[in-house]
This record gives C-alpha cells, structure tokens and sequence, in this order.
C-alpha cells in the first residue's frame, strides 16, 4: 500500500484494468485536478468478482501497463488487494481506513461502473465508507439519474462546483464530474486485439 501523510486527500481507483489505456488516464487526471488530490492509488485488482477471468491478463501484466501510463507523480499504482487476498472493494476500502485514519479518501469510479453498482458485494457499505467521486464517460451520463446508487443517495449528493471539497464531507457524499471524455473501452480493445 502507498505511504500517505497526516491530512493528505487521496483518491482511490480501482479497477481490473484488462488492458489499461487513456481513458483510464482521463479519469485520473481529471480526479486529481477536481478532487485537489495529493495522491490518486492506481489499485489494480487481481480480479473482478462480477467479471469472467477467462480474459483477464495477468496481473503483472496490467500493473506494468499502468505503471507505463501513469506519468503523473501524484499516481501511485499498486496491486496490494492481491496480498490482502480480496477483489471485494468494501473490504479493501475497510482495510485502507483502518490503516490510514490520518488521511481522507475518496473513491473514484467511471460513470460506466454506476449502473451496476448495486451489484457489488456490501455496495451501500462501499457508499458510506468513504465519499464517492463518479466521472463522466460515453454514453453513461445519464447513469448518475437511474442508478439504483443515485436514487438511494440522491439526498448524499454534491454540486459537482463543490467536488474540492468532497474530501471534507461525511460519507455517504458523492459528486458526478463532467468532462472530457474517452470513448476507449477494455473489452473493445480485447475484442479488437482478437480479431
């Protein structure tokens, strides 16, 4: 796990990353310029729970892409769910909290990841652990309005003007951020890599 300071705000996203490429980028840079992040976690997970591992690469294999592409110092990747033996987030979110009660975090996911949501193991857990900070990608823009997530949280949810200080609010809080947007998807870059 990255070593964090006393008081640092620190975003947190996670994802398989089968492969990585610049959209994952655009969520991160634009996680840290509107989340004044210190650090964002790069978490590569040793695998999906909701995902088939068929496909997946492996897991040295996607932490050294991502290494590749996170150019920013502020990124810290990492795959340390792999020797805490767990691909559920609300445990590894648990994990982090009880070693870190020194820093804020937030959770960082892509809008495309809002819609199922509701499927993740303890997925309310996840909601009032730490603040969620949910940015825009193609075609799921209007997730943050169906989402079984927003509609339940609907009364947690921030101005995305106020995403700076997103870090300060008590979880449940989140805030859907705008932006430029990557149509660059994992599986169409597997299912063009196959063909």
């Amino acid at each position: 796990m990255p070593h964090v300071e006393r008081g640092m705000v620190v975003g947190l996203f996670g994802g398989s990353f089968n492969p990585p490429h610049q959209g994952h980028v655009l969520v991160a840079e634009i996680a840290l310029r509107r989340l004044g992040l210190d650090q964002l976690w790069w978490m590569v997970t040793p695998g999906n729970p909701l995902k088939s591992r068929r496909e997946l690469a492996p897991l040295a294999e996607r932490l050294a892409l991502c290494e590749d592409m996170a150019a920013d110092p502020r990124i810290k990747v990492t795959a340390f769910e792999q020797a805490l033996g767990t691909s559920y987030t609300a445990r590894t979110l648990d994990f982090i909290r009880s070693r870190n009660p020194h820093a804020h975090f937030i959770w960082i996911m892509g809008a495309d990841n809002l819609a199922g949501f509701h499927h993740w193991q303890r997925w309310r857990k996840i909601a009032t652990t730490f603040p969620i900070a949910v940015i825009d990608r193609p075609g799921s823009t209007l997730s943050y309005l169906s989402s079984k997530m927003a509609r339940t949280f609907d009364y947690a949810r921030i101005d995305e003007d106020d995403a700076g200080v997103l870090w300060r609010k008590p979880a449940p809080a989140w805030t859907f951020i705008h932006g430029p947007r990557s149509t660059l998807s994992s599986s169409a870059l597997r299912a063009a890599a196959e063909a």
